[in-house]
């Protein structure tokens, strides 16, 4: 067995450990290597059972296992269905065959064990994991998946529905070891990897010559399922508020894995183990030859794991680790970047005009950082030293020796540029410098620096300590240099980057701005504005778009629309959104910041209802909206607007726009962001890029001259061409 990803190997003990090793991958997964290699392993276990007393499975990466074949489940169509339920199957009989073996069996847990990898796992007896930073959990439904190596069945019995659907399935948490310890997935906890193996083997000779602990509860006469089955009194009348539940937590959008996940757990809750593994099995293959979960493979795994792996960075640029930066501006953007960066281990210089609001920026930090100590995650001589990084002042001699600089104050270009003017002479030679901008072109902003090269903008997203995207925008002289220390720096505050070419809005602002002015239409046309909220939230997105209207402030959106008219001059055509903004403006409900929107709200600020007056301004039309026409409108403008950007060389790369799509604006996850939506369409005008175009066809005779597809976009789905990765 030399050659296979599952090592066999028994000592004089008769201790037998299975060594999960692919030799072609530098990672474990769940590919026919580890098929076949576990296969062998446990016929032999079976063999040779007379000789063993008992099991270590164990791992040779830095990770204990990395969890499904996810290259090869994107490949399916729906007409491999049934292979792909055999095959699960085929992998969970190898697993319950080592489950059954009558020998106690124990899993040395060294490294990150997410889905397959926790699953392989649950098998065992036993859990021993190394006390450290890695990720334990089951995160298949975030993938669009459901736990179908058995971690839906094998969950529900250890834990009953409830906990195993709420804790550990529906939203598929990660958790580092001592949690996971403390939740029940790890029975035990070792201090380093040198106590592991050791620690698995003692656990099996202690309980070698004992029946009990060779078999999973679940397995042993009497046992009952924690909490009650399906048919129990107490869980029978909570039952039917499941589905309810489920479905105000997605917000009513449709998120096939959830439910798979929450059918399997309980239809599977009712029936013998076996039969609950097949019926599992069964979600499985329905969810993995479905689009849904290739969209969301693509996004979260393929794109994202591009994206933090250097693909968008220039080569040949040295790495670039900032050590001070300065900031300029102490308002909630300035400050949350200031505590980002001290979070990250650099020193802070929090510049504002008055002390005063200097030290109000420090004291952001100091709130988050309280926040922290309280819930446990971190010590007060932790805080102390985040703290100890920032210092909040007035004066631009602090910014001397700064090797970074982020400006962070109001859109006005005459006030960053003189925040600049103050402070270039000042700093390092070689900073980067950088502008937190939404809107405002780069190249314009980058008049105002003697060093236009090492200018580049850095867009972050409110709360900036929440938010998990950065969009870095290239000015017309930035330098390769430039954008590849930028990218540094993002990631060195854990942050995602994107990058995208100057132009108005640039790429996420917009995008956005199509959805909103889309809603706001809506509302013009007629349609009821409980149904504009409710098509957004239902199609997947975060909130409606009356409410984002209210948060992003009609005054700023009336102002960013007429520097937009003014920039593109006889040619700009108003959107219909315009005249509903100037209508709310005109009785002066601007939105939160004015107490008054879409909205009303208490004297504490927070939001209550939709303001009645709505119906009087813009009266809703006698028949009801096409509730998927409007969700369709809401995903379809953003998704054209990407292709357009696409078109002017405004971004390069659809791992950008889908990632950027869904971290930075909310477009819907279920999607897998915006190129993904185009491109894995499938809907009732067809499949793919060609099936959008068709269906923008229909929006476009229904609904305007908006939603007709360039000529470009047309032609690429003609072609069967795809956007550049």
């Amino acid at each position: 067995m030399t050659d296979s990803a599952v090592k066999y190997d028994r000592d004089a003990d008769g201790v037998v450990t299975l060594t999960l090793d692919d030799p072609q991958s530098s990672a474990n997964t769940m590919n026919q290597r580890y098929k076949d290699g576990m296969h062998a392993a446990v016929e032999r276990l079976h063999a040779e059972k007379d000789d063993v007393r008992g099991v270590v499975v164990a791992s040779a990466k830095k990770t204990f296992f990395a969890g499904g074949d996810l290259k090869g489940m994107v490949t399916t169509t729906r007409e491999d269905a049934e292979s792909v339920f055999r095959e699960v199957e085929q992998v969970k009989a190898d697993l319950r065959r080592l489950e059954t073996l009558g020998k106690p069996v124990v899993a040395a847990i060294n490294g990150a064990a997410l889905g397959g990898g926790l699953e392989i796992t649950l098998a065992c007896h036993h859990r021993i994991a190394v006390d450290g930073r890695f990720e334990i959990g089951l995160p298949e439904a975030t993938l669009g998946l459901l736990p179908g190596g058995g971690g839906v069945t094998r969950t529900v019995r250890m834990f009953g529905i409830q906990t195993a659907l709420m804790d550990v399935l529906l939203q598929g948490p990660r958790m580092k070891p001592a949690a996971a310890k403390d939740k029940g997935l790890v029975d035990e906890l070792v201090a380093t990897q040198d106590e592991l193996l050791p620690a698995a083997r003692a656990w099996v000779l202690a309980h070698a010559d004992d029946e009990t602990p060779s078999a999973n509860p679940w397995d042993r006469e009497g046992y009952r399922l924690p909490g009650g089955t399906p048919s129990s009194p107490k869980l029978a009348a909570f039952l039917p508020a499941f589905p309810a539940m489920l479905r105000k937590q997605v917000k009513g959008a449709d998120y096939p894995a959830q439910r798979a996940i929450m059918s399997a757990a309980i239809e599977g809750a009712q029936v013998d183990f076996d039969t609950a593994s097949r019926i599992e099995s069964r979600y499985l293959a329905e969810l993995i030859t479905g689009s849904n979960s290739k969209n969301m493979i693509q996004a979260f795994f393929f794109d994202l794991s591009a994206i933090n792996g250097g693909s968008l960075r220039p080569a040949d640029v040295p790495r670039f680790t900032a050590t001070k930066v300065g900031v300029l501006g102490a308002g909630m953007m300035g400050a949350g970047i200031a505590y980002s960066c001290a979070r990250a281990g650099m020193q802070v210089v929090l510049k504002d005009v008055a002390q005063e609001s200097a030290d109000r920026g420090k004291a952001y930090s100091e709130k988050i950082l309280a926040k922290a100590v309280e819930r446990g995650r971190m010590d007060e001589a932790g805080k102390a030293e985040v703290l100890d990084r920032i210092t909040a002042t007035t004066q631009a001699a602090d910014f001397a020796g700064c090797d970074l600089v982020i400006e962070a104050v109001f859109e006005d270009p005459a006030l960053k540029a003189q925040v600049y003017a103050e402070i270039q002479s000042v700093v390092d030679p070689d900073a980067l410098l950088c502008s937190n901008t939404s809107t405002l072109p780069i190249t314009d902003l980058a008049t105002a620096v003697d060093r236009p090269a090492d200018f580049v903008g850095l867009h972050f997203f409110s709360p900036v300590d929440k938010m998990p995207l950065v969009e870095i925008i290239r000015g017309a002289q930035t330098s390769d240099r430039s954008v590849a220390r930028a990218l540094d720096v993002v990631q060195a505050i854990k942050k995602t980057p994107i990058v995208v070419n100057d132009s108005r809005g640039f790429y996420t602002s917009r995008v956005i701005g199509t959805m909103v002015n889309e809603g706001l239409a809506m509302l013009g046309e007629g349609v009821h504005p409980t149904s504009v909220e409710r098509a957004a939230t239902q199609a997947g997105y975060p909130v409606g778009t009356l409410q984002l209207s209210d948060e992003l402030n009609m005054e700023l959106m009336a102002k960013i629309a007429k520097a937009t008219a003014d920039a593109a001059g006889e040619s700009y055509t108003a959107h219909p959104a315009s005249h509903v903004v100037q209508t709310m403006l005109d009785e002066g409900r601007a939105g939160r910041l004015r107490g008054a929107g879409f909205y009303d709200y208490d004297e504490n600020g927070r939001r209550t209802h939709l303001w009645a007056g709505l119906k009087d301004l813009f009266p809703p039309a006698d028949e009801p909206a096409d509730i998927d026409d409007l969700k369709d409108r809401y995903l379809f403008i953003e998704a054209l607007e990407t292709a357009r950007c696409f078109e002017e060389g405004v971004i390069e790369s659809a791992a950008a726009a889908n990632i950027g799509s869904i971290m930075g604006i909310g477009y819907p996850p279920l999607t897998g962001g915006t190129v993904q939506f185009m491109q894995g369409y499938d809907g009732p005008t067809g499949h793919g890029l060609a099936g959008f175009v068709e269906r923008t066809d229909q929006l476009t005779k229904l609904y305007g001259d908006r939603f007709a597809p360039t000529d470009r976009l047309r032609e690429m789905a003609a072609k069967g061409e795809s956007f550049p990765a």
